[in-house]
């Protein structure tokens, strides 16, 4: 009977260690997220399971057209995946379609999107701690451009896509 009761015993506490060691991951390191809906495409599409690592933000800031997820304002339990586009401290403004930051008369070189971009937007002053984010499918992406709190900030980052896995056949490095 002690030989059994010791036996349990190793097993609960090598279980309570794994259920911890992956309790830190998922809470410190990464996380596996799912993309919903189209905002993202042609970068990332409906479906697609990413890695998003939570820990790079801890040591150095977002960086411009990172892709990052993050919790919507308005709705519990429901997260969006964007790119930054806008810096803290940056103009960021949308005429014809193309974005131009602090005044430049030079548009940003952009990600390579869905499609060109209609209308124009802005200008927005972004708040230190903040970015302005965007989907690669620009017309058809509810992002800063339209929400009442155009920024987000920095502390609500849940971190940065990485890495694609699923589907096997698109599996890669997200850049």
């Amino acid at each position: 009977m002690n030989r059994i009761m010791r036996e349990l015993l190793n097993t609960a506490i090598y279980l309570l260690c794994v259920l911890g060691a992956v309790w830190l991951v998922i809470t410190f390191v990464g996380q596996r997220t799912e993309v919903e809906g189209a905002s993202m495409e042609n970068t990332l599409h409906n479906g697609d399971n990413l890695i998003v690592d939570k820990l790079s933000y801890r040591f150095h800031d977002p960086e411009r057209f990172d892709i990052i997820v993050f919790p919507f304002q308005f709705q519990d339990n429901t997260y969006y995946i964007k790119r930054i586009i806008g810096l803290p401290g940056e103009t960021v403004e949308i005429r014809d379609g193309h974005i131009y930051i602090d005044g430049s008369s030079e548009p940003l070189e952009d990600v390579e999107t869905k499609e060109y971009m209609v209308g124009n937007y802005g200008p927005y002053t972004i708040p230190e701690g903040c970015y302005f984010v965007m989907g690669d499918n620009r017309n058809d992406s509810k992002d800063s451009r339209y929400w009442i709190h155009p920024y987000v900030s920095k502390d609500k980052i849940l971190g940065k896509a990485v890495f694609r896995y699923w589907p096997i056949t698109k599996m890669k490095t997200i850049k």
